[in-house]
């Protein structure tokens, strides 16, 4: 009983420390007022203060650096991601299920926003990702990471195609969206020891094929394009569970 009377307390002092943070338009980095003065401020114990603060840091919201203070955390997608990956995890029953939502919500983001880049990414931003193209086709041909930069691999590759071509739109939340759900899917899919991606021919093929119909601003092309980047992960994803290739 006590621990029930105890977490509206604490969660009501989670959303005061937030208001507050708010209220003094803090930003990350920012210090926060020492817990005596959440205290005071508050109306609430020590402990409360301290429970409360440990709370909003699992969110990312503060960042409490012992021996210095609190301040404000980045309020990053980290805590999201985490509990993301557990939950896919946590479904023994059928996980090939669970990592099939995960690559449908990354779908339904970059097929439905493919059609905005195609009217607003630029000349550079084409160039770059031409260049990552070549890249993750050099990549694929030797069959190794070398070609792909001191330190990275074709995956990392690929990872920076889908950062750079939705970079145009100027929306900060969607690259971490992106990211969020990127992250996911590669800890789950190493977590089963799946291969979650064609081969790396195909995949570089397949984003040079995106590419093109930037290239030539055909909005739908490039649509259809991502459509069938995603057609063909969900099939491979689907061959594993089966035990195929």
């Amino acid at each position: 009983m006590r621990r029930m009377s105890e977490e509206p307390r604490t969660s009501r002092i989670q959303r005061q420390v937030v208001q507050l943070i708010l209220d003094r338009r803090l930003t990350a980095g920012a210090p926060l007022p020492t817990e005596a003065e959440l205290m005071d401020a508050l109306g609430v114990s020590r402990n409360s203060v301290r429970e409360a603060l440990k709370a909003l840091q699992a969110l990312d919201i503060v960042e409490i650096r012992h021996g210095y203070g609190t301040y404000v955390g980045r309020a990053s997608l980290t805590p999201l991601v985490d509990g993301l990956t557990f939950r896919t995890l946590a479904r023994h029953d059928d996980d090939t299920a669970a990592l099939a939502e995960i690559l449908q919500v990354r779908e339904v983001l970059e097929v439905g926003l493919i059609r905005r880049v195609a009217a607003t990414v630029t000349e550079a931003e084409l160039d770059t990702l031409e260049d990552v193209v070549a890249r993750m086709e050099s990549a694929a041909g030797t069959g190794g990471a070398d070609t792909a930069g001191p330190g990275r691999s074709f995956s990392d590759l690929d990872r920076e195609f889908h950062e750079v071509l939705y970079a145009s739109l100027g929306n900060d939340l969607v690259p971490q969206l992106l990211a969020a759900f990127w992250t996911v899917f590669r800890r789950v899919s190493g977590a089963r020891g799946r291969p979650d991606e064609p081969s790396p021919e195909t995949t570089a093929r397949r984003h040079r094929d995106i590419v093109r119909a930037l290239r030539a601003r055909d909005a739908e092309g490039a649509q259809r394009a991502m459509a069938v980047h995603f057609r063909g992960i969900e099939a491979r994803a689907a061959e594993q569970s089966r035990g195929v290739g």
